[in-house]
C-alpha cells in the first residue's frame, strides 16, 4: 500500500527533526569551523561535539551521572551518551594546556587550545592516573566566559583549580580515540593515563567549593 503524500511529508519532517537533534550546536571560531581541520571521518564526526558552543539546558543534565559512576570499572561505551550533560564534583589533580588537535585546527597558541583538567574522587588519587577523569575547557566556551567577565584561560585555571574541590557542569563526550589509554577499556595497558574515555567536554560551568 502506497503512503499518501501527507504521510510521506510527516515522516520526512520527523526524520529531519531527529537528525537536527543529533547535531551538536557549534560555530566557527577564529576561522576554525565545527569540524576543525579534520581529515578522517571519525574526527569529522567527533569534533563538532568537542566544539559545542552552547551550555546544556537544565533538562539536558542527567542527575544520575556522578564522578564515582564514571570511575566504575568495566567497558563503559554504552554507559552514557554524547547528547547527555552532567554535573560532577571532585578534586582537581591538574589543569594544563591540551594537545595540538584537529578540533582546534592544529592551533599551537594557548588561547586556541583546550585546557585539560584531571579530576579525582579523593586527594589520595592525585598520583594514580588510572583514577583520573578528564574534563576540558574549549576556546569557544572560554570566549563566552570572557564576555561574562570570567577568566578561564589556561594559566588562570592552572593557578586556581588544582588542590580544590570543584563542581563541573558540561556536555558528556566519548572520545573514542583514547580507548587504548583508558583503564576501563584497556585495563592491561601499563601506560594508561586516564580512567575512562568519557569526559565532560566542553565544560560550561566551574564552581570552586569551600
Amino acid at each position: 500500500m502506497k503512503q499518501s503524500v501527507s504521510t510521506s511529508l510527516v515522516i520526512a519532517f520527523c526524520a529531519a527533526v531527529a537528525a537536527q537533534a543529533q547535531t551538536p550546536h557549534s560555530s566557527t571560531y577564529g576561522g576554525c569551523g565545527p569540524a576543525g581541520s579534520a581529515k578522517r571521518p571519525q574526527e569529522k564526526y567527533l569534533n563538532p561535539f568537542k566544539n559545542r558552543d552552547q551550555a546544556p539546558a537544565p533538562s539536558d543534565i542527567n542527575k544520575k551521572i556522578t564522578l564515582a559512576g564514571m570511575l566504575a570499572p568495566g567497558e563503559d561505551k554504552n554507559r552514557y551518551g554524547n547528547l547527555m550533560a552532567a554535573r560532577i564534583t571532585g578534586y582537581v589533580a591538574s589543569a594544563k594546556v591540551g594537545g595540538i588537535e584537529s578540533c582546534n585546527c592544529k592551533a599551537k597558541d594557548l588561547p586556541h587550545r583546550d585546557t585539560h583538567i584531571d579530576v579525582v574522587l579523593s586527594p589520595k588519587d592525585y598520583g594514580d592516573e588510572k583514577r583520573h577523569v578528564i574534563v576540558e575547557v574549549t576556546p569557544r566556551i572560554r570566549k563566552l566566559m570572557a564576555a561574562q567577565g570570567k577568566d578561564w584561560t589556561t594559566p588562570t585555571l592552572h593557578k586556581t583549580l588544582p588542590g580544590h574541590l570543584v563542581r563541573f557542569t558540561g556536555w558528556m563526550f566519548y572520545d573514542t580515540e583514547h580507548r587504548p589509554q583508558a583503564f576501563n577499556t584497556a585495563p592491561d595497558n601499563p601506560n594508561d593515563w586516564r580512567a575512562t574515555v568519557w569526559e565532560i567536554h566542553p565544560v560550561s560551568n566551574i564552581e570552586i567549593l569551600k
